[in-house]
């Protein structure tokens, strides 16, 4: 299916910002089951500096700094993507024992090397015996890999509350463990958390999910927004995907920027001005079905 994705960004500040860089995270990458065709970003005021590149993950990025005067900048990012839908097969392989795949890690090669550097903690997801906990209660032995990581995320779809305004993307995951609410973010970190707590691979994914309004609504414009959710993997069958704020594993409408160790790898505007005091944020994203 081809998607149309538009995400705009409006930082409005108090005081005279003088100098800005800034690094996006904006441009969907490439992966097998999706292709970028088309990717444009806009910049005002017009930057002074502005070059693409990859991150060490492989993610496309745009560096940008912005020598002019403002108090007000837009970014707006227009991408068209075609996704195709995981393999029946695919969706069906159960792969192996999980405990198999921590064996794999212990002295890894190949594939199992590459893995192996998102096993351990990062600045957004730490590992503690309560998450262990948790996880241990899917991951019984001897449980296929991703039969018990299916049965994880349903864990977590019925057991926490989808909730905005009680966390942040910092909020540690011993609190959203606690508390049992949050967004997408603190549900992917929460289960990358239990993962790697197993010493199993578990990578943060960041994008875009189509969501469509009740039966004879319009969709409203700007209503979408970023979405997150997990990879694991799991030896040959590679990496697979799971949303554990949909109980689902990710298909053709959901449309991936980047992945990383965690949010802050992977977050769509980073950077720092010099002035500005004071400032607001107001963030659209419109994610429209365009083909099957």
């Amino acid at each position: 299916m081809r998607f149309s994705v538009r995400h705009r960004t409006t930082f409005e500040y108090e005081d005279l910002v003088s100098v800005s860089h800034h690094l996006l995270h904006l441009t969907p990458r490439d992966h097998p089951r999706q292709r970028c065709v088309q990717s444009t970003i806009v910049i005002r005021p017009e930057p002074t500096l502005n070059c693409e590149g990859q991150d060490y993950f492989g993610n496309p990025v745009r560096h940008l700094m912005i020598s002019e005067p403002h108090r007000k900048l837009i970014v707006e990012a227009d991408s068209l993507v075609d996704v195709t839908a995981e393999s029946s097969a695919g969706q069906a392989a159960a792969g192996p024992a999980w405990e198999d795949i921590v064996r794999m890690l212990e002295v890894p090669a190949g594939t199992a090397l590459e893995a192996y550097e998102f096993v351990f903690d990062s600045p957004y997801v730490a590992c503690d015996e309560a998450t262990r906990a948790f996880a241990l209660e899917s991951f019984l032995p001897g449980r296929p890999v991703l039969e018990a990581c299916g049965d994880l995320t349903r864990r977590i779809y019925e057991q926490f509350e989808y909730r905005g305004g009680v966390s942040d993307v910092s909020t540690p995951v011993a609190q959203v463990l606690a508390q049992r609410q949050g967004v997408c973010q603190d549900f992917a970190h929460l289960q990358i958390a239990c993962l790697r707590s197993l010493g199993l691979p578990a990578r943060y994914v960041s994008g875009y999910l189509l969501t469509r309004p009740p039966e004879g609504t319009p969709k409203l414009v700007g209503a979408d927004a970023s979405h997150a959710w997990l990879a694991i993997w799991a030896a040959e069958s590679g990496w697979v995907d799971f949303d554990p704020t949909n109980n689902q594993r990710p298909g053709k409408e959901h449309i991936t920027v980047g992945w990383g160790r965690d949010y802050g790898d992977v977050s769509p505007i980073n950077g720092f001005i010099l002035g500005g005091g004071a400032h607001t944020i107001d963030v659209a994203v419109d994610v429209n079905g365009l083909a099957d």
